[in-house]
């Protein structure tokens, strides 16, 4: 494996976090997940297999399962003897909260000073935002993700359904650990590490340094996704052309023979179009419907070199010929069911990579985790069990 002998303390909880260690999971590393007594959040998700939420698996497959309450001494004490045997500690508390449960980087370097140590927040370590909550929606808002898809869709601003901010961030978190930890083999010198989720937004919209310059203003540009056309075909098949629409009509018109029909209308560049979304689509609307289906539309925009992209449901999409050949989906065992879930997106020519086992309860490796790591005997940790210290739940409490 590529990572293998790499051992990450994971002490994330929800999306971003678990993302980034995911990766390094798939990639070979040991990764061993810390969740607090009540357990990560992502947990309470809907659907369940054997009383663990498919999204808690999708973010969590691979890794093995501690639960320690870090209010304790003893736990705070617990995780830093893990940490002192870790390559990687990753959190994604709010700033200085790490601090204050005595496993922020500070603490972790008297016990590891090589340690690769990554904290993920909404605005980073210190500065005047450094103690807000931020979720993904948050950032979505202010980073101006929402606002700039109203305005480019003409509406008003509404929610996006996937938290892009917390994958963006978890991959930014995992590759800039990888770049530590080639680093360190260089150097010898372990290093902290501050990713954010603001930062992130910034630097992969592609209209950043176009909007924080001034915006587009009159200029015409083709590059547009936010006003990309969707269509319905004869079949009721929706597609979507990339694109501004009121440039790439004049491809469209030239592939599907509608130039006549585009100059009847006076419109013979670019420049005729603007601000006539609305008719345009209207245009572009009545074409499609003359097509089938998707097959008979793509092979007509074909001959203009213009991709579409037809609609599907995620479900079906993850099902289809490109998919199986890549094997897109695997298997993994949650807690005694197997349920398909992606895998590692990148593929290697010399390893195979993604989760070596599944997704479990609630501190399920505590025992065999502190007695091969710490060497604790059955007594000390029936002992920290019955203190609170450990926690971990059954089956039974999932019903």
């Amino acid at each position: 494996m590529l990572l293998e002998g790499v051992t990450v303390l994971d002490l994330t909880r929800v999306v971003a976090g678990p993302a980034c260690t995911r990766t390094l999971c798939d990639y070979g590393a040991q990764v061993i997940k810390v969740e607090p007594p009540e357990g990560d959040l992502l947990r309470r998700g809907v659907p369940q297999a054997n009383g663990v939420a498919l999204t808690f698996a999708q973010q969590n497959a691979g890794k093995q399962h501690l639960c320690i309450d870090l209010s304790t001494d003893a736990g705070q004490a617990l995780v830093l003897e893990l940490a002192a045997q870790a390559d990687v500690v990753v959190e994604n508390y709010r700033a200085g909260v790490a601090d204050r449960l005595g496993v922020g980087y500070q603490d972790v370097c008297k016990v590891n000073p090589n340690v690769i140590y990554c904290s993920i927040t909404g605005y980073g370590q210190t500065g005047p935002a450094a103690h807000r909550r931020a979720y993904a929606p948050v950032i979505h808002a202010e980073l101006g993700l929402i606002e700039l898809n109203a305005r480019e869709r003409g509406t008003d601003p509404m929610p996006e359904a996937v938290s892009h901010a917390d994958f963006a961030v978890g991959a930014q978190a995992a590759n800039a650990i990888l770049a530590a930890l080639f680093y360190r083999e260089r150097s010898g010198e372990g290093q902290h590490i501050d990713v954010t989720m603001a930062d992130t937004m910034l630097a992969t919209n592609e209209f950043a340094a176009v909007e924080i310059n001034g915006g587009i203003g009159e200029a015409i540009s083709p590059f547009r996704p936010g006003k990309a056309a969707l269509l319905e075909l004869a079949d009721g098949t929706w597609v979507q052309v990339p694109g501004n629409p009121t440039t790439w009509i004049f491809g469209v018109a030239k592939a599907l023979g509608k130039e006549v029909e585009l100059a009847e209308l006076g419109w013979q560049t670019p420049a005729d179009t603007q601000g006539q979304d609305h008719k345009i689509r209207e245009v572009m609307q009545e074409w499609a419907s003359a097509y089938a289906d998707v097959a008979a539309f793509e092979k007509a925009l074909d001959s203009a070199r213009i991709p579409l992209g037809t609609v599907k449901k995620l479900a079906d999409a993850a099902r289809e010929d490109w998919a199986e050949h890549r094997q897109a989906l695997i298997e993994v065992d949650i807690n005694g069911a197997q349920r398909p879930i992606p895998r590692a997106p990148a593929r290697f020519s010399k390893v195979e990579v993604g989760p070596r086992r599944g997704a479990y309860l609630r501190g399920a490796d505590n025992a065999s985790l502190l007695q091969s790591l710490l060497k604790l005997d059955d007594a000390q940790i029936a002992e920290l069990q019955r203190s609170g210290v450990l926690k971990s739940e059954t089956p039974a409490e999932q019903q």
